[in-house]
């Protein structure tokens, strides 16, 4: 059809006016008569059936009933006055009750005429009334397009008491499928609508809004939301497609002495099979020509590390250097001690580049990486400044990528004439329907296995009233030589009550474990960096043997002899933060635990997360289980939730259909690249379409 008139301004719609149209766009975000076509109704009353008034059952549903109106009386109230409607059929009889719009109801409400009253009933003094029925003569029921099975439009307020009701919004898209005569372009090719067997386009817009049955209802929503995702997927695996073609990689071509000599002669332990195949993935991106763009996934715990140095060793073989960068100083740290040891085997020079780097080593660093000495560079943010120039950067490691931007990520390429290698890796496991939505443009590795030797921790739930026998567990650990952690909450808006949890909790802990027995490190955001780092020191080398923190140590510290974490309102944590913090111990050969403490009083989302908790350490389970608590626009932060503003589907219900779109998003795209052949000729002009505009639904017609 003629997609100018669907671009038409909503004012141009009969029953909709300059008013209407104004409070509409506003309310709504809709502009124009394609906007309109794609409000989807968010749930449906089925009004297929019709109640006879002895049928009635004290259920608060909503239902429809045909009858008369014998009488009508004004009943007095605390304010005001209520009508109150004797209604009628031939087997009993109800009250249809207005608290409101009183006189236009005895105006236009005839009596012994016959009416289908529509709404939800209450049992009250012996009798079912009906308050504020939707209410019709039998003739109009019969004529309006709307059909047994009612559509419930989103609403605001303002457009309730503007009187623009959810019958008004279907009389107004009844006007528009009369204008457009309901003929919309189809989008997907006709192989994939008898393939699959979906609705035209035709239909399923028309059932969407004006189902008659059911069965006609959930094929419109299936055709719907395969069509939003599927369009989704083509994007995203298109930009994946053309950024390889058209971004060219260095070209690693040989594996060498640095990954053969550490590989056969240093590797501490034998890799995983989820190892090898990884590092097979990363060693065929970087050897293909085209720029690798891969995001790693793996448990806290699972060895990421040593995949990310061997494929700094593949860049450092093929004459280029390296880079990783993570968010906190911490952490950088941590990384730097690990890789030096072994860069000190292999004779690579390796440097850190932080916020508290000494200006004359600044220096040092910055000619060294322009004359190309410096083969690796390990660093935070400060890896991004101007000064920082690389002779030949050919891999940059991102690590917990979550913390750093877009714009950020973009600084590091520009550090080249040829882009780097990129390789993102995050301990945050990301539900595979996430994934494929967020990040359907990056190539996905995931290390799913532990290390051999590595036991799984146990974790309990206890409530405050078992505190006496949980410092009980911990003096037996200490004994053992073992350290724990006990961390708090740390919630911005109540910085001061977190501060004093946290200050409580030290005070009653030192008290339980008194000097000179036992020594405490404590660490709160409140403290200089130096004097965190020196707590955090201190608990590290084994010289106090237990932490006191707030969240702080959520990404960090690697202490292989910490084997107990207790964390206290666990209840005010989300799932990912509490698998994180259990991540920090279970990192030696001894058995580790994890204690979650909380009061009595818990919600139902917080019941899932701590029995969640308890019954698997599995990440991928716990940020599935995590999406259907929050959904996905938390999970991803704002920056990137914008990507999931659905229309119709939902990507935590609509899984099965959003990996079917992806399939066949690829299996199209595999055969026919350029979507030149003349059977996706829809698929382009829409996929054209859609590049013009940023919401999806605004050409999907």
């Amino acid at each position: 059809m003629n997609t100018q008139l669907l671009q038409t301004p909503i004012d141009y719609l009969k029953g909709v006016g300059p008013n209407r149209a104004d409070l509409l766009r506003k309310e709504l975000g809709i502009h124009t008569f394609q906007d309109l076509i794609n409000l989807f109704p968010n749930r449906y009353i089925d009004r297929t059936r019709y109640y006879k008034i002895n049928q009635i059952q004290q259920s608060n549903a909503e239902i429809q009933v045909i009858g008369v109106i014998k009488s009508f009386r004004e009943v007095a109230q605390k304010r005001g006055k209520r009508l109150v409607a004797t209604f009628q059929d031939d087997t009993g009889t109800m009250e249809l009750v207005w608290f409101r719009g009183q006189k236009w109801i005895r105006d236009n409400l005839k009596l012994n005429t016959p009416y289908v009253v529509f709404g939800k009933t209450n049992w009250f003094n012996g009798k079912f009334s009906m308050p504020h029925p939707d209410i019709e003569t039998t003739e109009e029921h019969k004529k309006g397009l709307s059909s047994g099975i009612q559509p419930i439009y989103p609403s605001t307020e303002k457009l309730s008491n503007k009187g623009i009701s959810n019958r008004i919004v279907g009389k107004i898209i009844q006007n528009l499928f009369l204008e457009t005569k309901g003929n919309f372009t189809e989008t997907l090719s006709e192989n994939l609508i008898s393939e699959l067997q979906l609705l035209s386009k035709k239909e399923a817009l028309l059932n969407i809004h004006f189902p008659k049955k059911q069965e006609l209802l959930s094929k419109a929503q299936m055709r719907l939301k395969f069509e939003e995702l599927f369009f989704i997927q083509l994007q995203l695996i298109l930009k994946n497609l053309i950024h390889k073609s058209k971004i060219k990689g260095h070209m690693f071509d040989k594996v060498g002495t640095y990954f053969n000599t550490f590989f056969e002669a240093h590797l501490p332990f034998d890799l995983t099979n989820a190892q090898k195949r990884v590092l097979k993935e990363i060693r065929s991106d970087l050897g293909s020509n085209a720029q690798m763009n891969r995001l790693l996934q793996g448990d806290v715990g699972s060895g990421k590390t040593i995949v990310g140095f061997m494929s700094m060793l593949m860049a450092l073989d093929n004459g280029f250097q390296a880079c990783l960068m993570a968010p906190t100083e911490i952490l950088s740290v941590q990384h730097y001690n690990g890789l030096s040891k072994w860069c000190k085997i292999l004779n690579i020079n390796i440097k850190i580049l932080t916020g508290s780097t000494k200006t004359s080593i600044r220096r040092e660093i910055h000619s060294s990486l322009e004359n190309g000495n410096l083969q690796i560079l390990i660093g935070t943010h400060a890896l991004l400044e101007d000064k920082v120039k690389f002779k030949n950067l050919g891999l940059a490691i991102i690590d917990e990528q979550h913390r750093f931007g877009v714009a950020q990520r973009k600084k590091l390429w520009d550090k080249n004439t040829a882009p780097p290698h990129i390789l993102v890796m995050t301990a945050t496991p990301i539900p595979r329907t996430l994934a494929m939505s967020v990040y359907g443009d990056l190539d996905i590795s995931i290390i799913d296995e532990l290390p051999p030797g590595r036991q799984a921790i146990k974790t309990v739930h206890r409530f405050d009233k078992n505190r006496l026998n949980v410092f009980k567990f911990i003096r037996d650990e200490i004994e053992k030589g073992r350290q724990v952690y006990v961390v708090y909450p740390l919630i911005k808006e109540s910085e001061k009550m977190d501060y004093k949890d946290l200050m409580d909790g030290y005070e009653s802990i030192s008290r339980d474990f008194p000097l000179p027995d036992y020594q405490i490190s404590i660490v709160h955001g409140k403290m200089k960096p130096a004097d965190k780092d020196y707590e955090m020191q201190r608990f590290a080398k084994g010289e106090t043997q237990i932490m006191v923190a707030t969240t702080v140590i959520e990404v960090g510290v690697n202490v292989p002899n910490a084997s107990v974490m207790i964390i206290e309102s666990a209840e005010r944590f989300g799932l990912s933060q509490l698998h994180q913090l259990r991540g920090r111990v279970g990192r030696g050969a001894e058995q580790s635990y994890c204690i979650l403490m909380t009061s009595y009083k818990l919600s139902n989302d917080s019941k899932t997360r701590l029995e969640t908790m308890v019954k698997t350490n599995d990440g991928f389970e716990i940020a599935e289980v995590d999406l259907k608590l929050r959904g996905p626009g938390d999970i991803m932060g704002t920056q990137q939730s914008g990507v999931l503003n659905l229309r119709i589907a939902d990507i935590i219900k609509d899984k099965d259909v959003l990996q079917l779109a992806r399939h066949y998003a690829k299996k199209i795209l595999k055969e026919d690249p350029s979507l030149s052949k003349d059977q996706n000729l829809n698929i382009l002009n829409t996929y054209r379409a859609l590049s013009k505009y940023k919401n999806i639904w605004n050409y999907i017609s």
